[in-house]
This record gives C-alpha cells, structure tokens and sequence, in this order.
C-alpha cells in the first residue's frame, strides 16, 4: 500500500498542475485542459482529478457545450455580467479557439450583420472598436508618423518634381534599372533617404540589384569593406550589382571617404550618398567627381498639403472645413454613432506653413497634435467622447514655433551672413532685420554677429558716417554684458543704423590697392627715406637720418614734403587701379 502511494506521488511530480482547478495533467494534454476549464469555469479546486484516458478521449470527441464568452458591450446588453478575461498560461504555446454551436453562430451573424447595416460603419466595423481605434492613434507601435508613412513608389512621391518628374534623366534610369552613383544633397526632411529606399524597392522587385543601407553616424570603415568583399562576392557569383546607401555620407572623414574610390570606378558597387551638407565642403572631390549630385529643394506648401492630406486618410481623420455654415452642414448631414477625430483645415494648413517645408516635422507634428487631443479627451471622458477636434492651437502647441533650418557650422551659417551683410549694404533696412533674426531665431552666437557689424561699420560706411564705428563697437560690448535674449534689440538697432547710414568704401578699395601693390611688387621692398626715419642717437644722426624733415606744426601753411619711397612718387592708393600697372 505504501509503495502504491510512493507511485502515484513521483507520478504526480511528473504531471503538471492546473493553476485553475488544482489537478495534475500529463504535459501533453495540460494546454487543451486549461483552454476547455477557463472557458466552463465550472470546475472547483477540490474536484477529483479526472483520468488521463478519459481526459484525452472527451477532448477529442466532445465539443464544448458553453456559450462563447460575451463581450463588454453584449453583456451590458443582455443584461448579463461581462466575462472575466482568460488567465495567462505559462504553459500554453498554442491557444485552440472554441468552436460555437449553429445557434451560437446564426446570432453572432445577426449581430454582425446589424453593425455591418448601419450607414456610418465600415467593413470592419463590427471588430474595430473605439478603444482599438484610438490605440491606433495613440502610437501603440511607438513608430513616428512619419516612419510609417515613407512613401514606396514615385507616385507617392511629393515636391521633388525637377528631380524625379516624368521627363527628367533619373526617372529614366529608374525604370530601365542604369542607376550611377548618385549623391543626394538637400535640407532635412526633403526625402532624400525616401528615394533611396524607392530605389531599393524597384531594385528588389525586379531582381536586378542587392541593396545595402549604412549610416555614417554609426558604421566605420570596417563595415564599408565587409559590404564591399559581399558585393564583389555577389558580381562574381551572380553577376548581381550591389547598391550601397550611405545616409549622412558627409559624417564620414576624407580618409573614409577615400575607400570608395577605387570601387566605384569599377562598378563593383553603385553607390548613393545622402547628405545635407554642400558636397563641394564636405565630400571629397575624387569621390565628387566619379557620382553625379542631384538637388533636392525644400518642399513646397502645397506638396506639405498632399503629404498630410495621405497622412489624414491614413490615419481615418475627418477634415473639417473652415468656414463655419460648410461644416455645420457636412455635420448635420453625416450623423455616426461611431466616435470620430476630426481636424481642422485651418490647423492642416498651419502644419504646412510651420514645418518649414520639412515633411517629417510636419507629419510628427501632426501625430503629436492627434495623440495631445485623444489623451485629453481620454482623461476628462469615462467613456469614448463622440467627437475629439483638433485644432490649429494645439499644432501650434505641439509645434511651439517655426522650424527653422539653420546650421551654425554649415553653408546656412555663411549664406545668412552673406545676406545680412549685403542687406545692409543695399540699404534695405527691412531684409537686414530680417536675416538677423533668422541668425538668431536659429541659435547663432550674438557675438558673432556683433563682430560681423563692427566689421561692416568700417568696410562698407566708413568715412561716409564716422559715428557708425563707435556704434558698432558698443554693440558688441552690450552683447557680451548681457547676452541673449535681451541683446537682439541692441543689434537690431545697430544693423538698422548701418543700412541706414550712407555708404563709401573709400578707405576699404584704397587699403586693398595697397595689399596688391606690396604683394606684386618685384625685388625686395624699397628703404625708409632717411628726412623720414627716428635719429635716436648721434651715429644715426651723422649717418643722415632725420636730416631735411619738415616739422609741420612748425609751418603756418601746407608742407611740400615727400613721404613715399621714391619709387612710388605721387602714387594715389585711392584712385589707382592695379589693371592699369
């Protein structure tokens, strides 16, 4: 007797326990058990555990004879208590769903097809429900806007016509599958990596490359070679070309860059750089010279539409109209039970005019706009609101302000200087004042350019208005007291006096003849005339210097005296012209 029970207690230990109804199950039937008891919830914790045989044979020849568990809405309707969400099994590893009866299911039709007749319903209305649709919107995937949305095709391709419109050069090579090495150069969020991946796509479809995407932020030179060995593998192989993708191409160093040369002379590679940096500065020549640069613009307003236009159908947005008898009528005419986000237009079009023609600004904008609104509305609700408006404060909230494209150690930094400083000397108060702020709206060091205005009082007003140097200067010094935010007035008020003061670059022509004439002159430079030189002691005095010097306070009227060497004898800095010598 007690050998029988020492068997059954080392049987046991090799069964595995229902958390449910506390019974010890063989490890091959424990899933099918868990998924029949949590449906019936009939069994106790101090049933008798069934046997092992008759378990398997009801699994296999019984169907299940509960009703399907009822939804938080059918229970509510029928006046029943809703059903307690299934236990997670530790041990299941596929799930079996319950198979319901014929009644069962003629009622789970009518139901379906009841939602499915309402007007406002789509074709999967009956399993979408609000709470669903609004994860959507909330990011459950935690993937921006603006990832999920990357266009695959050119026909999904906005703003960029002069690069890839119907008759342009490398349309053509993209559909005969003759692409070169390229190099993408254009402002953040223009879609320079989205063509590429277009090109990737078209590739993979048609089999006629293998495509390899590095960034340059993160690879080094041993990535770039292993990806090189592939390609050569693969042209020898299967005489396959390889497209290698470098985003911020620029980032790599001349040496880096170098590693490409031979191989796309070549053709063991094709490779396609993006960058948003001038390639003339930062990309080296050798490399310039062997891939053609295609210039990709800022995108325009009306392409910014058309991209969150896709991005509202996407997302399943209603767009309201702006003017106010229009909406009440598409309201009144559409009443849906089903619970909607709307949008405004108005706040549609602030997007496109505040991204600054970047599109994945302006379509993280607009997710971050969608999903502030449903939260909030989520918060302040218990149930789903019937309507959640987004409007154009709250882009301007998400938003904060304009996305201004400046970079202070790239080409913006010197086009907008370059902009101030001939604003300025063009008399055009109103652009300098406007290319100051967008230096400093773009985070430039104010000091810099307080010194770029002390430069300019001298170059371009110089004599013309002697006030202006002074101005200038004190400026710069009420720049470094008190620094920014409080010093862009003072160099407001500076940049507007310079454009307003009158103009001579006398001293500035005349000082650059002087450079000219000392740097082209031949054989070594002529001596100080001794009437001009200091005599400081007596040999220097008995050797000539100081000798014949006119003092000029000592005279009542004009000197005639020479002070130039004699080789330039009347030469005039300020009128002469070094073409002429």
């Amino acid at each position: 007797m007690a050998e029988k029970k020492k068997d059954e207690r080392e049987t046991d230990r090799e069964r595995v326990q229902c958390p449910v109804c506390v019974g010890y199950f063989e490890p091959s039937a424990i899933n099918s058990h868990l998924d029949e008891c949590l449906l019936n919830h009939s069994t106790e914790s101090g049933e008798n555990t069934p046997n092992r045989e008759e378990e398997k044979w009801r699994n296999e020849n019984t169907p299940p004879t509960k009703k399907l568990r009822l939804s938080e809405g059918e229970a509510l309707k029928a006046g029943k208590p809703a059903a307690t969400p299934a236990v997670f099994s530790l041990f299941s590893t596929k799930s079996k769903e319950p198979k319901s009866t014929e009644n069962e299911r003629e009622s789970l039709f009518k139901d379906t097809a009841s939602v499915s007749s309402s007007p406002c319903s789509s074709s999967s209305s009956s399993t979408v429900t609000p709470t669903m649709k609004w994860d959507t919107l909330l990011n459950s995937d935690n993937k921006p806007l603006a990832e999920k949305l990357r266009p695959t095709s050119l026909q999904e391709y906005f703003g960029q016509n002069k690069v890839v419109g119907e008759q342009t050069l490398l349309r053509s090579l993209l559909q005969s599958q003759e692409i070169p090495s390229l190099l993408f150069w254009g402002p953040p969020g223009c879609g320079k990596t989205t063509l590429a991946h277009i090109i990737a796509s078209s590739s993979k479809k048609k089999g006629t490359a293998r495509f390899v995407t590095l960034s340059a932020t993160s690879a080094s030179t041993n990535d770039v070679r292993e990806v090189i060995k592939q390609a050569q593998n693969e042209l020898r192989l299967f005489k396959r070309k390889t497209i290698l993708f470098i985003d911020e191409i620029h980032r790599f160093n001349k040496s880096q860059q170098d590693t490409f040369l031979p191989h796309v002379e070549c053709g063991t590679i094709t490779l396609i750089g993006a960058t948003t940096e001038n390639p003339s500065f930062q990309v080296n020549s050798a490399l310039l010279s062997r891939c053609r640069v295609l210039v990709l613009e800022k995108l325009s307003v009306a392409a910014m539409g058309s991209i969150l236009q896709r991005a509202v159908d996407s997302l399943g947005l209603r767009v309201l109209p702006d003017d106010a008898a229009d909406r009440e009528r598409l309201t009144s005419a559409d009443q849906c039970a089903e619970p909607q986000v709307c949008i405004e237009q108005k706040a549609l079009d602030t997007i496109a005019h505040l991204c600054d023609g970047d599109a994945r600004a302006g379509l993280n904008g607009l997710q971050l706009a969608v999903q502030a609104c449903v939260v909030k509305a989520r918060s302040t609700h218990t149930d789903v609101p019937q309507q959640i408006l987004v409007q154009e404060e709250h882009v301007k909230e998400g938003l904060q302000r304009s996305h201004i494209l400046y970079d202070k150690a790239g080409e913006e930094h010197y086009n907008c200087i370059s902009a101030l400083h001939k604003s300025m000397r063009g008399s055009d108060e109103n652009a300098s004042l406007y290319w100051l702020g967008r230096m400093l709206e773009g985070g430039e060091d104010p000091l810099y350019v307080a010194r770029r205005l002390v430069r300019f009082a001298s170059e371009d007003v110089g004599l013309a208005d002697p006030a202006a140097l002074p101005q200038a200067v004190a400026a710069f010094q009420a720049c470094h007291f008190i620094g920014m935010p409080e010093c862009e007035v003072i160099l407001a008020q500076c940049a507007v006096y310079l454009a307003r003061a009158p103009k001579s670059v006398d001293v500035y022509k005349a000082y650059n003849n002087v450079k000219v004439c000392l740097r082209n002159h031949k054989g070594p430079l002529p001596p100080v005339p001794l009437h001009l030189r200091n005599a400081p002691t007596r040999l220097m005095k008995e050797l000539g210097y100081a000798k014949g010097y006119k003092y000029n306070p000592a005279f009542n009227g004009p000197v005639d005296q020479e002070y130039l060497p004699k080789e330039l004898h009347r030469m005039n800095f300020f009128t002469w012209n070094p073409s002429d010598s």
